[in-house]
């Protein structure tokens, strides 16, 4: 029975507004099979999910559409216009810019259609990608359900949506805020002690502190701000990725290698295969069987060889692919924005272990199957006495696998200041191991013998009974520096006490273990060379020396040294 014309029957159809650009499904619901209490909690849901005006974020009062396409409250985009009024107005979604400033006309229609709704309870909800969920980051400032957040900032420590986050656009105040991708983690910025931003770090604890901390209970650490320690570490981090970007590079040179050795293998198996049978096929009624028997040996020793050197590829293809995994890694640590997570994430990445393979592989013109072939010509006239060589010549195929590269002949020590100028480095001065009795200057290029002892906190790496401060920077390869000392005696490494030279200059090839030492003026004058083998890497020191047996003081309080910045 048709009982479409039934007054209790539900319909259904879908709609599109076109000019919202949302879509919706209009239901029809007679009153009268709803009890009043469940139409009423139906229509108060309803009501709550509405066409939402991107401004104000509430159902479009007054609705306008404008020319690119998107709808607003015409209050809403007209104060927004007028608040901008040295610019062109724009879409506060799109950024289409309009020129002249576009009349806003009353959209009948779709005002119409949200009068019609309104009326009978039923509203439209946006779309449910607006709201933040579980794993959405919220807006701090959205009252009630709230959207998802388009960026956080690391000055105010808030999540923002696209509405609440428009003041940091618009205004001057907010310009040197930091914004960043939004984020769970803004509130482990905050010292959880004093309730402030934490912009420092302590080197000496490791960790990240806020100012009152750093003169609290870090007084008198090595204290520098996050920024700081960030790019100290990510410079440590880029040295690491130039070293694995290196050995990708060798890894890859390996595996080409490989290939080729493969290549060639094959080619040269080939080769005395189809030798070896012209050969057979002269004596075909006495070596027919010897043939197949010769031929199965080959390929046997052939595949076996094969086998061997792409075991090698695909270890190193692994070795290829760890060290890439590697790089991204510390690629995608090194692009994070807060230096909070970038220092609290970089301790654990994995420290780089020594690769087992030999660094390069080196080919040498081979004979590969030649020599069996040559064993074949020979059993022509003496077949039965010769198979045993025959054989022993197939067991001996010579492969090349990976051998170290010679180690190049050192280069020359230079003759003239500048040639050592070619290998300058700035050395500087580690917090870490200064005597209590010297004083760091000069962005720690520069070292004092003071009278009073500083107050350092206690380091493994500390000198605590002699006055003597290392370098920052571990040395191998060839470096040069020059240490100029002011006055008094000061020890340059591993010179000697009484040195009468204002300006020393330090000359190392850690491979070739030269170490020299020259007196510094319009020419050089070597000092002292030291021959040896450097079996670990090298770092620059500076020392002064305390009286002796009360007779006597070698340095006195205001007796420095400084590593020079060199052109």
């Amino acid at each position: 029975m048709d009982r479409s014309g039934d007054r209790g029957q539900t319909s259904r159809s879908s709609r599109t507004s076109s000019q919202t650009g949302v879509s919706f499904e209009e239901v029809n619901l007679s009153q009268s099979q709803l009890p009043r209490g469940e139409m009423a909690r139906k229509g108060d849901l309803l009501y709550q999910e509405t066409f939402p005006c991107s401004i104000c974020l509430e159902v479009l009062k007054d609705p306008v559409a404008i020319p690119c396409g998107h709808s607003y409250c015409m209050k809403c985009i007209k104060s927004y216009w007028d608040e901008g009024e040295k610019k062109l107005p724009s879409c506060p979604q799109c950024r289409e810019t309009f020129t002249p400033r576009p009349a806003l006309v009353k959209n009948t229609m779709l005002a119409a259609l949200l009068e019609e709704m309104k009326k009978t309870g039923l509203q439209v909800a946006p779309a449910d990608h607006f709201y933040a969920g579980p794993e959405d980051v919220a807006c701090d400032f959205c009252s009630g359900r709230k959207l998802k957040a388009v960026k956080s900032c690391l000055v105010c420590l808030a999540s923002y949506c696209e509405k609440h986050l428009q003041p940091h656009h618009d205004s001057s105040t907010f310009k040197k805020h930091k914004l960043v991708d939004p984020s769970k983690t803004l509130q482990d910025n905050i010292c959880p002690r004093h309730g402030e931003v934490m912009k420092m770090f302590c080197r000496t604890d490791q960790k990240c502190i806020c100012y009152i901390c750093s003169v609290d209970e870090h007084k008198g650490h090595d204290t520098v701000s996050a920024a700081a320690e960030r790019a100290e570490r990510q410079k440590e981090m880029e040295v690491s990725r130039q070293r694995i970007q290196r050995e990708i590079q060798d890894r890859e040179k390996d595996v080409k290698l490989l290939q080729q050795e493969v290549k060639a293998i094959n080619q040269s198996a080939d080769e005395t295969v189809e030798d070896s049978e012209e050969i057979f096929t002269e004596l075909i009624s006495l070596l027919q069987k010897r043939s197949s028997d010769l031929k199965q040996e080959i390929r046997s020793q052939q595949e076996t060889e094969v086998s061997r050197v792409r075991e090698l590829e695909e270890k190193l293809q692994q070795e290829i692919t760890d060290l890439k995994r590697r790089d991204a890694e510390m690629k995608q640590l090194r692009d994070t924005e807060d230096h909070n997570q970038f220092l609290h994430n970089y301790p654990s990445l994995s420290p780089l272990s020594e690769s087992t393979q030999s660094s390069s592989i080196s080919i040498r013109p081979l004979r590969y199957f030649q020599d069996v072939t040559a064993a074949v010509s020979e059993v022509r006239g003496q077949l039965q006495d010769m198979w045993t060589n025959v054989s022993l010549a197939i067991t001996e195929v010579d492969v090349l696998l990976p051998q170290p590269e010679p180690e190049p002949e050192p280069e020359p020590e230079p003759k003239s200041r500048a040639g050592f100028l070619k290998y300058s480095c700035e050395i500087t001065l580690d917090p870490n191991t200064v005597n209590r009795q010297l004083l760091l200057l000069k962005e720690n290029r520069k070292v004092t013998f003071m009278e009073k002892l500083q107050s350092y906190y206690g380091h493994p790496y500390r000198f605590t009974k002699t006055p003597q401060v290392l370098s920052r920077e571990s040395l191998i390869g060839r470096h040069y520096w020059e240490v100029e000392k002011k006055a008094g005696v000061v020890f340059v490494a591993v010179s000697y006490k009484n040195i009468s030279a204002s300006r020393i200059g330090v000359y190392l090839d850690h491979r070739a273990g030269v170490l020299s030492f020259y007196s510094v003026s319009e020419t050089m004058t070597l000092l002292h060379r030291v021959q040896t083998t450097f079996t670990q890497p090298l770092y620059a020191g500076v020392g002064f020396s305390y009286p002796l047996l009360g007779l006597f003081t070698l340095s006195r309080p205001g007796d420095s040294a400084e590593f020079c910045k060199l052109k």
